[in-house]
């Protein structure tokens, strides 16, 4: 029988499990801390240490995410297999965390690392309005989940309520959020009167959903 766990071990515990549930993924040392108050990553790795040699999570070394429960890790008794791959998002709700369980339509089964940076999921293109980039109506952009994005990066981006996808510019307080297609004309947000979130950084294509990765 594992040790019990301390209040702050709990606390760890139970932000993993939470955010399991609520993403499809666990999060890193650097969510955790920021969650829980920690001074550091380090702290996080700490208490991870601790939860693993007690028996209640696993954690693969050299991922960023790399953080099991021992369930994930058991085989499936009379039971639908374990969920492995990448979460393919559907419709976004407005407002809502887009990888937010009833956002997932399927997963397809391919590791983050195929894609460098890593993927955390994929979401599935609407419309034609970056085209122009390869990216073309039912194909799988793989997402890499940051708010640091580069000047011409494309981007999966929150304005106000909607989810698009484009290439990003910006210059001092303004950004634009360009189209790779002559028949759409560009977004412009001025970040000190419009909220503008960044969900991720495009990385690959799967062509039409197909599994053909580009």
């Amino acid at each position: 029988m594992s040790r019990p766990l301390t209040s702050r071990q709990q606390n760890v515990y139970d932000f993993i499990v939470k955010t399991m549930n609520e993403f499809g993924y666990p999060p890193t040392r650097a969510e955790i801390a920021r969650a829980l108050g920690f001074r550091s990553p380090n702290a996080a790795e700490e208490h991870l240490r601790a939860l693993e040699r007690k028996g209640v999570i696993r954690v693969i070394r050299g991922t960023s995410r790399g953080i099991r429960l021992p369930a994930q890790d058991a085989e499936p008794v009379g039971g639908e297999p374990a969920v492995e791959g990448l979460p393919i998002i559907g419709e976004v709700a407005a407002g809502s965390p887009i990888l937010a369980a009833e956002h997932i339509d399927r997963y397809c089964p391919l590791p983050p690392e195929f894609f460098t940076p890593r993927a955390d999921y994929l979401l599935k293109v609407r419309g034609l309005s970056m085209k122009d980039a390869g990216i073309l109506e039912g194909d799988l952009l793989a997402v890499h989940r940051t708010d640091r994005v580069r000047d011409g990066q494309i981007v999966v981006a929150r304005l106000e309520d909607e989810v698009t996808v484009k290439r990003f510019h910006r210059n001092g307080h303004q950004v634009i959020l360009e189209a790779e297609n002559a028949d759409f004309a560009p977004i412009e947000v001025d970040l000190r009167h419009q909220p503008l979130e960044i969900e991720g950084v495009g990385v690959g294509v799967i062509r039409g959903g197909s599994g053909q990765a580009l």
